[in-house]
């Protein structure tokens, strides 16, 4: 008997290959994905809204461990030909490297999800601190520790949908058969404390979208 498996929290579930596709996913698993490719291009919007313009943008994960990272690279580069921002990737996978994003004081810094990042956030948030730079989070936990800004999904809403497929497949529904869905929730968090701090406005249209703002 195949055991069947409801995920969540998980990103770009096709390319990991653990689905066929979000609509049909086959095979005895499915669920709730956090983070897609268009979302990325929002982080990078976010980044070039605010003042001074910033020009170039560093795209900051650790290849090990986000290996979803090319999809989302794809994404924001094609969103940075619309808004003309030039982007680099900036992988790191150790102190040293997080300690050298100190020194990448020519542009602003988006991190992409990863629990490298998160792990590592301390160090992270330091080294961003020392270049002075405007930077864009994946997870609201990076601005309540001093980070820029945050646009980030809901996990704990996910968790709650995840429960729902539970209980279709406990009465008799196949994985198979129910779609991987996107997230639907997502949160804008703003710290104007880091924005001082770091010399940089953030434009009163964003902030008034904003969930979240720490001042």
């Amino acid at each position: 008997m195949t055991i069947p498996i409801v995920f969540a929290v998980v990103t770009d579930p096709v390319s990991q290959g653990f689905v066929q596709n979000l609509a049909h996913p086959g095979g005895n698993i499915t669920g709730f994905t956090d983070y897609d490719g268009p979302l990325a291009g929002k982080w990078l919007e976010m980044l070039t809204q605010v003042t001074p313009k910033v020009s170039r943008v560093f795209v900051v994960y650790n290849p090990a461990t986000a290996p979803f990272a090319a999809l989302m690279l794809r994404t924001i580069e094609d969103a940075a030909r619309t808004l003309h921002v030039t982007v680099e990737p900036a992988p790191v996978h150790d102190a040293a490297s997080i300690a050298a994003l100190a020194f990448r004081k020519d542009g602003g810094l988006l991190i992409l999800p990863d629990f490298f990042t998160m792990a590592n956030r301390a160090h992270l948030l330091a080294a961003i601190a020392e270049a002075r730079v405007p930077a864009v989070f994946w997870s609201r936990t990076f601005v309540d520790e001093g980070g820029l800004m945050s646009y980030s999904t809901d996990s704990a809403e996910q968790l709650r949908r995840a429960a729902g497929y539970i209980d279709r497949i406990l009465k008799g529904a196949q994985a198979a058969d129910l779609p991987v869905q996107n997230p639907t929730k997502f949160e804008l968090a703003v710290n104007l404390k880091a924005a001082k701090a770091l010399g940089v406005t953030i434009p009163p249209g964003l902030l008034a979208t904003a969930n979240d703002v720490i001042e």
